[in-house]
């Protein structure tokens, strides 16, 4: 599943000679560890708003990117971090206001019962510190995620992200349950969820396992984007809930508007978790994550662990946050979100009434997944096809890529910036390459 959409060294047709230096120096320098997106990856010197530009000026339509939530070099946010970084930076064991100002704001979008908020770098590290409260406050060390999730790369979060490989084992705490999958599994999500999850409770019962917590990416992003029927994770959240766990909602990817409805994933579910994590898009691209819960589930943890996290929650940081969220609200990116996804989603769905291998169009606001298969009727994945659809369009200067267990959804995902023609030129772009694939 590492693999998905990843360059392969062995071939270089179509990279340039500049770039097969780069490719060089890169793997010198900096291991065999890293991975470049696309058969031919793509060399980039500057961005700002929905575009990316090479060396040669040539202009690259961002259609994956969600960490520039507000788009590549938004001029407020950059100010807004210029100015913080000539006037102080330093860690939260000082007095400062600029911490306080964004708190009080970031927790103004969440519901009364989640009061604390808790600042962190990266998103790992915030479901890392999930994972530490939970078992804090329950006492259990047990915790369910979905087949094909990924929540970060600590060793305790590499252990309850499975869609990392094979390579990374899964936790003998860790239990999985099936994505929620409309498309393949018919109706009947929410029962379907809600019972994988009560059986997985009981296999950690049978093995001396007390349960922590439910986490899920309420987008389901690694496992194919599924975002419907709206509510569909309440009866999952009541069943770990019985059994005296958390609900831990991974915002990550579906947080900040950018499933057209609401600031969070979960407010699609009717939902108000336990516990709220959160990353990349928070600022824009600037390291800045957090962790937000209920006040009495800190309690504990609070009494018990002395906390300190170098860079999270520094004055930097949290003046880029609170810029990003003034851009949210400034520009109206949430109510974009929701009615650009929607022109997007219809014109993908024209496009299946002429290419047979799309299968399958879902999502929410501006996180779109595109299924493709070879056979509508049986639904046979069409893994190559999609490859081919990733790469013919980063050759068009669309960048995209993929998901799912079988690499064939595609994921879309741009800035919040992302404007209807901008949908306009990436439709056109996937009708070309579809016509150019055939089998449709």
């Amino acid at each position: 599943m590492s693999m998905i959409n990843a360059y392969d060294p062995k071939a270089t047709n179509g990279v340039g000679t500049r770039e097969q230096a780069m490719i060089a120096r890169r793997q010198k320098l900096l291991g065999p560890a890293y991975r470049l997106f696309y058969a031919n990856p793509v060399h980039l010197v500057r961005g700002e708003g929905v575009w990316l530009y090479d060396p040669d000026g040539n202009a690259y339509l961002d259609v994956y990117n969600n960490v520039a939530s507000v788009g590549h070099c938004h001029p407020h946010v950059v100010a807004a971090l210029a100015r913080q970084a000539a006037t102080l930076n330093t860690h939260t064991r000082y007095l400062n206001p600029v911490i306080l100002d964004y708190a009080e704001k970031l927790l103004g979008y969440f519901p009364e019962p989640l009061g604390h908020v808790m600042f962190t770098c990266t998103g790992s590290e915030a479901n890392d510190l999930a994972f530490r409260v939970a078992r804090s406050h329950t006492g259990g060390t047990g915790f369910i995620v979905t087949q094909l999730a990924y929540h970060g790369v600590t060793v305790a979060i590499s252990e309850m992200s499975p869609s990392l490989g094979s390579h990374v084992t899964l936790g003998a705490h860790v239990r999985t349950v099936p994505a929620p999958d409309l498309y393949r599994g018919g109706p009947g999500v929410a029962e379907r969820l809600a019972a994988d999850v009560r059986a997985a409770i009981a296999d950690m019962r049978a093995h001396g396992i007390t349960p922590a917590a439910l986490l899920v990416d309420t987008i389901f992003s690694s496992d194919g984007v599924f975002a419907d029927p709206a509510g569909f994770l309440a009866p999952a959240v009541a069943a770990i809930r019985e059994a005296g766990g958390l609900f831990i909602a991974d915002e990550v990817q579906p947080g900040f508007g950018r499933t057209g409805e609401a600031m969070w994933g979960f407010q699609r579910h009717g939902l108000v978790p336990d516990i709220v994590t959160m990353g990349k898009p928070m600022g824009n691209g600037h390291p800045i994550a957090a962790m937000v819960s209920r006040p009495d589930i800190l309690a504990r943890f609070g009494e018990a662990t002395r906390y300190f996290n170098t860079f999270g929650g520094n004055p930097v940081s949290c003046a880029v946050g609170q810029a990003v969220l003034e851009v949210i609200e400034g520009e109206g990116l949430v109510e974009n979100a929701r009615t650009t996804g929607a022109f997007l989603a219809a014109g993908l769905r024209k496009l299946a009434e002429r290419h047979a291998l799309i299968g399958d169009v879902r999502g929410a606001g501006l996180f779109v997944g595109v299924e493709l298969v070879t056979d509508r009727a049986t639904k046979a994945p069409a893994t190559a096809e999609t490859a081919r659809l990733v790469n013919g369009l980063r050759e068009r200067r669309v960048l995209i890529s993929a998901a799912g267990p079988h690499a064939n959804i595609l994921k879309i995902r741009p800035p919040l910036v992302f404007r209807q023609e901008h949908a306009e030129h990436f439709l056109a772009a996937v009708d070309a390459v579809l016509g150019e694939i055939g089998g449709g």
